[in-house]
């Protein structure tokens, strides 16, 4: 037994070390770290300005997201979560409590490669199909609430409510999308679905959880904030 012992540590070390030399090139030195940290800090200051910004791989678009929540709110809202091969549609109810609680329903919509390369009415078409879905599981249909969309994709942002599509990325390319506006071709696919929103606000992933933080609201347990 005390053999066996002395083989198995001998052969986690080598396992360990064989770990740690594969490992090795992706762990960063403070000197990569602070490299990395100045070369983002160069593209934002780029996408501020106003000659280097068309050039900025960081766009740094404007919001127009002028105030955050101030703990106020309270009903029923849905958001709309497009950001890659996955979708979320979410409901989100603000109730009346002492500490104001935050309760969310979602579910996570696939988005075919067929639809990923296809149109973009099809693509958006799929999207309010699986909202009308949504709004059916949870017995919310007919009502007429407010909609945030989040688009997380490069966007010259022209209000709260208007967003023109600079380009696709994460494997996107649907036909159509590129220069238009996208809170439009959602609205329009709406309609043509019978789904009734009360108004669309676009924002890119970024924009929530800093809106999140200074509200007052307190979250479920098992849901947590992550920035993408």
């Amino acid at each position: 037994t005390h053999t066996h012992t002395l083989l198995s540590n001998v052969c986690f070390s080598k396992l360990e070390t064989h770990v740690e030399k594969y490992l090795e090139p992706f762990q960063l030195s403070l000197e990569m770290l602070q490299e990395v940290s100045a070369r983002l800090r160069k593209d934002l200051i780029r996408g501020l300005g106003k000659r280097s910004h068309h050039k900025a791989p960081v766009k740094m678009l404007p919001t127009f997201v002028r105030a955050t929540p101030d703990g106020t709110e309270k009903g029923d809202f849905l958001a709309l979560d497009l950001g890659g091969t996955n979708f979320r549609v979410l409901h989100v109810r603000v109730e009346e409590e002492e500490q104001r609680v935050l309760k969310m329903n979602s579910q996570i919509c696939a988005i075919p490669k067929e639809i990923m390369l296809g149109t973009g009415e099809q693509l958006f078409d799929h999207i309010a199909a699986c909202l009308g879905e949504f709004l059916e599981s949870q017995k919310l249909k007919g009502q007429t609430l407010p909609l945030g969309f989040t688009f997380s994709f490069p966007c010259e942002q022209l209000g709260i409510d208007k967003s023109i599509l600079i380009r696709w990325t994460k494997g996107f390319n649907c036909s159509g999308v590129e220069g238009k506006d996208v809170v439009k071709l959602l609205k329009e696919a709406i309609h043509r679905r019978g789904v009734s929103p009360k108004h669309s606000q676009k924002s890119h992933s970024c924009i929530f959880p800093l809106a999140s933080f200074p509200s007052g609201y307190r979250l479920p347990k098992n849901i947590s904030v992550v920035f993408s």
